[in-house]
């Protein structure tokens, strides 16, 4: 029996189902994450235990596939839950992490013998990616073969008619692991609590990783975290119980089904008006990110605590999370005040997973705990495909088996310690998945990515072809490969992707036919002055959209100085537009909202990935666009199609008097948005297709996912997006699997005169 069998009750509920049912034999789990049953007794007995396995099984458990063999009775008296057995590599899957249970949530907080333990759990909740080493899952394979079971654990561990029957994460505070505050252990969660409401910031262990925490009502206490870890702007996620979520936030009913599910992800919900929150939580945004307590420690700080914290993830910029004592001490001592450490051994990092409604679907931002190990169930033949993402946004995947697998998240691979978590992160699956070594390994198609050398490198260590694709080609893949479609019309818009043409791809409408990919459209090249600098400076692409569309230098300038970039940098941004100097050229949807953030005023500079484009949709919110602003849609010489957004930014921009801030963002947005759309249905029309996909970061943006699903749908087609895998970068390892097991090719011949 495969899928998710291990880890999540299964084998006391057979146990409880046989008996039942007066069937003798035994159950026990094997080495590849699968489950063995040997069931004897009357036929229509096994009849109805099969029906039960079926139609019973614990919350967590998942049966994929169920193999039956006849055979003869041996003549067993009893069922019995025999010792693990290694196995073979097969396709069984392992439990993600999952929050805290109703029932350990009360056992914590009522007189039992686990009041006030934080590491309470049960066969239905707790760590286990997280804790284990390898398979069978079994306590010593995990980082809880360090605590020996008291005799009262131990009962329960033995007992069938007990939820934490062979739960291998169960501990009390007689015999699990221990919480510190400060080193100390006594009244740790307490202590924290009062820390927490003086104003100290933190450094807390939990489950799958260490954050930094603060009070998010607390101005100086989230600014001090900003400057102590260096992010000046990024939004902070905050953590609060279900009943007090409402004075922060104002949850639709479907974004509270996503902040009560198992997974418990950070959801993007819209902050409340008035609402006790520090404006420095979210600064410049109207959404901020929530989760409800997924872990027994979260549940007892909060019960101390009764507003909500600040919880964001114990890196500084560009670093993996901290998960061991030492090395969270030795980076946090100065930055924190106070730390609150556990002696449990992390084995496998998991950042918190994000999640938010975009265009009347829920997407994932990052796909991390609560989600990782699930496998994604695929057909791509027998090869086995290590695929290791892009830069930034990292994940890796693996495929084997009708499955793929996707990592937790890495981050953004251009560090040697991200690199070396990237690393593990691999070893790590291919442990679990009984991976010995990949027949393809697919990267990027940049040459200078780590990720790509990394890949070359296996290639010929371990003798595996190497897989080159192209960054957008990855994500129409992973459109087509999630949705299981032959052909879509792909429209994927984010900041940057290599291009076949050495450029900076990012607006592109994909056509996937079969086993090839073609570019079909793009927004219009325009340069970057000054390169990556255009990223961060935003001024500088609105410098470029406009004197692209023909606008004077003169009352370019006059623009860029008004909305404040200095007049000698006026100048020289100037100067290197017109002599074509550090000016490589960019199609990236990314960088148009860039620009349209700068012109309104709403960011300036980009302090961290996605900003300008985020504020611009805050900006937008409750604006109505205007239809008097359009962007030209024309035909490549060689058949492309090719969208002007600069000439409409330039349109916008020259009739900014009349429209207020909120009713120009949502116009800049809705000029995207609605171009796309129209680009993306003139080549489905012509492919013979009526599946149209969105991916990419701005898939993102609720309101221009919105409006490119609803012209889409007006338009008689079939409206999809990445929801098994991010829509940005997070999930490109998994469209590099897809193209490279399907052997998809990608020709950029209609759009080549645009180069």
């Amino acid at each position: 029996m495969t899928g998710t069998v291990q880890g999540v009750g299964f084998r006391p509920f057979v146990y409880r189902t046989a008996v039942g049912l007066g069937l003798a034999g035994s159950v026990c789990n094997r080495g590849d994450a699968g489950v063995e049953i040997d069931i004897e007794g009357e036929v229509d007995r096994i009849d109805r235990f099969l029906d039960a396995l079926q139609s019973d099984t614990p919350p967590l458990a998942v049966i994929d596939h169920i193999s039956v063999e006849s055979r003869s009775n041996v003549g067993e008296t009893t069922f019995v839950i025999a010792p693990s057995v290694a196995g073979t590599a097969g396709q069984g899957t392992l439990p993600p992490d999952t929050s805290i249970c109703a029932d350990c949530e009360r056992d914590i907080l009522s007189n039992t013998r686990y009041d006030g333990y934080w590491a309470t759990s049960c066969t239905d909740c707790g760590p286990r990616f997280t804790v284990i080493e390898g398979l069978p899952y079994d306590r010593p394979q995990t980082s809880m073969e360090a605590f020996p079971m008291c005799p009262d654990c131990e009962a329960e561990y033995t007992d069938p008619l007990d939820r934490r029957y062979h739960a291998q994460t169960i501990a009390c505070p007689v015999c699990g692991p221990r919480l510190v505050f400060d080193g100390v252990c006594e009244d740790a969660v307490a202590r924290a609590a009062r820390a927490l409401r003086s104003g100290k910031l933190l450094a807390i262990k939990g489950i799958g990783g260490t954050h930094l925490v603060c009070d998010a009502s607390n101005d100086e206490a989230v600014s001090r975290l900003r400057d102590r870890v260096g992010r000046s702007q990024q939004p902070f996620a905050i953590v609060a119980a279900a009943d007090t979520v409402e004075r922060f936030a104002v949850p639709t009913a479907e974004e509270w089904g996503l902040l009560r599910s198992p997974e418990r992800p950070i959801v993007l919900v819209r902050t409340k008006e008035g609402s006790a929150l520090s404006p420095a939580v979210a600064p410049g945004l109207d959404t901020v990110g929530v989760m409800l307590p997924y872990s027994g420690l979260h549940v007892l700080l909060l019960a101390e605590h009764t507003g909500a914290l600040v919880m964001t993830s114990a890196n500084l910029p560009g670093r993996p999370m901290a998960i061991d004592n030492e090395t969270i001490e030795a980076r946090f001592a100065g930055l924190v005040d106070h730390f609150l450490l556990h002696n449990r051994r992390i084995v496998a990092r998991c950042d918190d997973s994000v999640s938010r409604r975009a265009g009347g679907k829920t997407v994932l931002i990052r796909r991390s705990r609560g989600f990782v190990p699930r496998p994604i169930p695929i057909d791509l033949g027998d090869e086995s495909i290590l695929a290791l993402g892009p830069e930034t946004g990292v994940t890796a995947a693996i495929y084997r088996g009708a499955a793929v697998t996707v990592s937790q998240h890495i981050g953004s691979v251009d560090n040697v310690e991200t690199f070396e978590f990237l690393r593990e992160a691999v070893d790590h699956l291919n442990r679990l998945l009984g991976v010995e070594r990949p027949d393809v390994v697919a990267c990027d198609l940049h040459p200078a990515f780590l990720t790509t050398r990394y890949a070359e490198e296996l290639g010929d260590a371990l003798d595996a072809r190497v897989v080159a694709v192209q960054h957008h080609a990855a994500h129409a893949a992973a459109l087509a490969g999630e949705h299981n479609v032959e052909r879509l019309v792909a429209v994927l818009l984010d900041g940057y992707g290599y291009g076949t043409d050495r450029a900076a791809w990012g607006g592109e409408v994909l056509v996937v036919a079969g086993e090839t990919i073609e570019r079909a459209g793009t927004l219009l090249p325009v340069p970057m002055p000054g390169g990556d600098a255009a990223a961060r400076f935003p001024l500088r692409m609105l410098a470029s959209y406009l004197r692209s569309s023909g606008m004077p230098g003169e009352q370019v300038r006059e623009i860029l100085v008004h909305r404040g970039m200095a007049p000698n940098a006026a100048d020289v941004t100037l100067h290197q537009l017109d002599r074509g100097v550090n000016c490589p050229w960019t199609s990236s949807a990314g960088r148009y909202l860039d620009a349209a953030a700068a012109w309104l005023g709403v960011c300036r500079v980009r302090t961290y990935e996605g900003e300008p484009a985020m504020r611009l949709e805050a900006a937008a919110r409750d604006g109505t666009p205007s239809e008097a602003v359009s962007a030209d849609l024309r035909r490549t010489r060689t058949g492309g199609h090719v969208l002007d957004v600069g000439g409409a930014l330039a349109e916008l921009a020259l009739s900014a008097r009349r429209l207020s801030v909120k009713d120009a963002a949502a116009t800049a947005q809705r000029v995207l948005a609605d171009g796309v759309a129209r680009m993306a249905i003139a080549a489905a029309n012509e492919a013979g297709t009526d599946t149209i996909g969105l991916s990419g970061g701005v898939a993102y943006n609720d309101a221009i996912a919105d409006h490119i699903r609803s012209r889409v749908e007006r338009a008689g087609k079939e409206y999809v997006t990445n929801q098994a895998v991010p829509c940005g970068d997070g999930g490109v390892s998994f469209g590099q699997v897809v193209y490279a097991g399907r052997g998809l090719t990608f020709a950029a011949d209609r759009c080549r005169d645009l180069a």
